[in-house]
């Protein structure tokens, strides 16, 4: 006769749920499809490289677009190609970057346009926020407030003050609507309550032309334009716009020094991803564009423009980015700045 264990139960063998299944095949999946994530970092690039400029071709950043691209060609033995696609004021070719995948072989060029789009463009096709990885701040230029050489000022506060005598205020030109020069002059009005108009053109030729034959009196455009018609005296140079005096035109101070500190109003160009770009594969970009721009033949071609290379790391250019969208926005909403 068996003598019953107490409370003995019956050992069954324990059968998994579907659940359970399909949890566990989702991590077996995530973990392979990472570890080939990883592996395709590892191994960046194995195919050609496209760099979307969203301008036409010969302007600054596609110069440097193409300075970066043959550089990294030849650390990284794959084709490295810049495709300019112009239109809709850097939208176009900015907006494939934003819908591409961010696994390195899409990426973009881009100039202060990335950031002051989004504030004076209420229907863009992409966020500028959150749809794009910063990677490296490539190079910065200053742009200067110029004037005809009949208008009677030779620096910023004569000409703040022959501003304020004006009956109607005083005009200035840019080469369009919410661009980086256009926007320089809206700051310096917000910054000084200086009575400034401004006068759009449909580039920087017309503009220029304007300028010198005295059709309008002052105008903002960039320091490697204009500095040779400010030193073949064609011009007279009010001030220039960055933080730090420029080296194409360093006896002209800036705009800060001149009794309006914190204004800085630099254009800049960034090399960007799509959102999402892994981390280590940023760095790696970020390590290589800067030591492109930074160069002693980079160096001296961009000096001469009056143009200093970028330095930051990633994350100090995301951070760069990010103010400047801010700044921005605050700019034209204040200014009432709006392209529709």
């Amino acid at each position: 006769m068996e003598t019953a264990l107490p409370n003995h139960r019956p050992i069954r063998a324990h059968r998994p749920t579907l659940g359970a299944i399909v949890t566990a095949t989702l991590a077996v999946g995530a973990a392979l499809l990472s570890t080939a994530g990883a592996q395709a970092q590892e191994h960046w690039p194995q195919k050609p490289v496209t760099i979307v400029v969203p301008f036409p071709a010969g302007g600054m950043t596609d110069l440097l677009a193409r300075r970066i691209a043959r550089d990294m060609q030849a650390e990284f033995k794959q084709p490295f190609v810049v495709d300019n696609r112009a239109g809709a004021s850097g939208q176009i070719g900015t907006e494939i970057v934003a819908r591409a995948n961010p696994d390195g072989y899409t990426l973009l060029v881009s100039a202060t346009h990335q950031v002051i789009n989004p504030a004076v463009r209420p229907k863009l096709p992409y966020n500028a926020s959150k749809d794009f990885t910063p990677i490296a701040l490539l190079a910065t230029t200053p742009n200067v407030l110029v004037v005809n050489n009949n208008v009677p000022v030779s620096n910023l506060q004569e000409f703040l003050a022959y501003a304020k005598k004006q009956k109607d205020g005083l005009s200035f030109g840019s080469s369009s609507i919410g661009g980086a020069t256009h926007m320089s002059g809206e700051l310096l009005r917000l910054m000084t309550n200086a009575p400034l108009t401004h006068i759009p053109y449909k580039g920087a030729a017309p503009a220029l032309s304007d300028l010198l034959g005295g059709q309008i009196p002052a105008l903002f455009h960039d320091v490697m334009t204009m500095a040779p018609y400010v030193k073949d005296g064609k011009v007279k140079a009010i001030g220039v716009t960055s933080a730090k005096r420029s080296e194409a035109l360093p006896n002209v101070p800036t705009i800060a020094e001149q009794g309006v500190p914190g204004y800085e109003a630099t254009t800049w160009i960034g090399f960007y991803g799509p959102a999402n770009l892994p981390k280590p594969l940023v760095e790696r970009l970020n390590r290589d564009a800067v030591k492109s721009m930074n160069t002693a033949e980079s160096k001296a071609n961009l000096a001469q423009s009056g143009t200093t290379p970028g330095t930051l790391n990633a994350e100090q250019f995301g951070a760069f980015v990010q103010a400047e969208l801010v700044k921005w926005k605050r700019v034209a909403t204040e200014a009432k700045v709006k392209v529709d």
